[in-house]
Formats: C-alpha cells, structure tokens, sequence
C-alpha cells in the first residue's frame, strides 16, 4: 500500500470516528508498519491527530495487528 492510499483511507476512518474506525487505522497503521516502517506510522498518527481521535501513540507497534 502506498502512503498516499493509506492517508486516503485513514481520513474517511477519522471522520466516522467510532470504534470499529479505530480498528480499522489500526489495521491499516499495520500494513504500513510492516511497508515502510515506524517512521511512516508516526507521521500518519502525527499528520492525522490519531493519538486524539483514537488513542494511537507514536511509538506504537502496528505489526502484528491483523496477523
């Protein structure tokens, strides 16, 4: 997945902002984790106001959601 698509889906996530979006990013943060590495999530956690939105720090490991 590129970043480009991931911050494309992530912004629809954040505006519903209920539970299950919350799993979504998560699973999403994942695959970029697991991509382009720790660097790339934070950004998107930064970029997005996740730590807000949906509790998600920087510094948090994504790669094993979904597995």
């Amino acid at each position: 997945m590129t970043l480009d698509r991931a911050r494309e889906l992530i912004a629809t996530q954040v505006q519903f902002g209920s539970g299950y979006n919350r799993n979504a990013v998560r699973l999403l943060l994942g695959e970029v984790q697991r991509e382009h590495g720790q660097a790339a999530v934070d950004g998107l956690i930064r970029e997005f106001g996740l730590e807000q939105a949906f509790g998600l720090k920087p510094g948090a490991d994504f790669a094993s959601v979904g597995r």
